[in-house]
């Protein structure tokens, strides 16, 4: 799908010998970046990834009230995408698919003042170029077993019976059952012993708009004794993750990149550490990028034969936040 770059093969280098080590690495698999861990601060790479951190929050208390104003793609750009989706899934081409877009906001914070004052499991700060607080993790890797927690399915929690809604509405819940499929069957290429732990299970995250409910589930699968010497390798059998991009992978990343309006970049690749015995790593979703001055966020949602152009517009916007501390 993509072409396998030599920091692959670092990662395998660096796991075997035990040094600890962060990761972030690109949609596209264009840009792998691989920084010791003791060296991403003098890089200007700064990260929180629950709790594991190199870098502490600033003080934000005397920073103005937010003000947040989003400038979203209009809705016949974005229906014209959705179409030429809807052609590859009535082909059968593709199942589910993540459509995505890039929405131009307004905000009175700099890069690192979002990260500072951001409240996610995964914060990061890549220099003066892009922040990301995603509260979906990729992989984790502990004691040789390796789990993943795709998240699929999101509404607005100060509904009344939000809870009930989500869990009981068919087209979120097939959505949902795909990318576990999907998962299931992609840890199977790295481990054995695969298994659904917990199946649709709700967390609470909090934002600048509204408090959100959103399902996930945790799948997990045995390791080899030997996994540090191919973490690089089992990085790149994964990607890109298929909460993001959808089923089956290959001929659905196709269509992404015949339909959205260019790269994703590092939006939607995943970040992580290798502390020298464990891997945490997060999707870099809900992220804002500098773009020539302008501030970009990018998001997007599952598309399947039931969608509604409507509807997935509007959550593609709904999803353009920031979250509070």
């Amino acid at each position: 799908m993509f072409k396998k770059k030599p920091e692959f093969e670092r990662m395998n280098q660096l796991g075997k010998q035990g040094i600890p080590f962060l990761f972030v690495i690109d949609f596209e698999c264009e840009f792998p970046v691989i920084i010791p861990l003791d060296e991403a601060s003098d890089q200007g790479i700064f990260y929180d990834f629950r709790g594991v951190s190199n870098t502490s929050r600033l003080a934000t208390n005397e920073l103005s009230p937010l003000e947040f104003v989003k400038k979203p793609v209009d809705f016949e750009t974005y229906r014209h995408a959705w179409i030429a989706v809807m052609q590859g899934l009535n082909f059968g081409n593709s199942y589910l698919l993540n459509l995505t877009f890039p929405t131009e906001i307004s905000i009175n914070r700099t890069l690192e003042q979002i990260f500072h004052q951001s409240s996610a499991p995964y914060r990061l700060l890549f220099k003066d170029k892009f922040t990301v607080f995603s509260p979906e993790s990729f992989i984790r890797i502990e004691d040789g077993v390796i789990s993943s927690f795709p998240m699929k399915g999101t509404i607005d929690a100060n509904l009344p019976d939000a809870a009930d809604i989500l869990m009981n509405d068919s087209k979120e819940l097939a959505e949902h059952r795909t990318i576990v499929d999907l998962i299931r069957n992609d840890l199977s290429m790295v481990a054995d012993s695969v298994r659904v732990k917990r199946f649709r299970y709700l967390e609470s995250i909090k934002t600048n708009q509204r408090n959100l409910l959103q399902a996930s589930s945790e799948i997990s699968g045995n390791l080899l004794v030997d996994w540090p010497s191919k973490i690089g390798d089992i990085l790149f059998r994964l990607l890109p993750a298929g909460s993001i991009s959808g089923a089956p992978k290959q001929k659905t990343v196709e269509i992404i990149q015949q339909t959205e309006t260019g790269p994703r970049g590092y939006y939607t690749g995943v970040c992580g550490i290798f502390d020298g015995k464990t891997v945490d790593s997060a999707v870099m979703i809900r992220f804002i990028e500098n773009q020539q001055g302008k501030m970009i966020f990018r998001s997007g949602g599952g598309i399947t034969v039931n969608s509604e152009a409507e509807k997935e517009y509007r959550e593609l916007i709904d999803k353009v936040y920031v979250t509070a501390v």
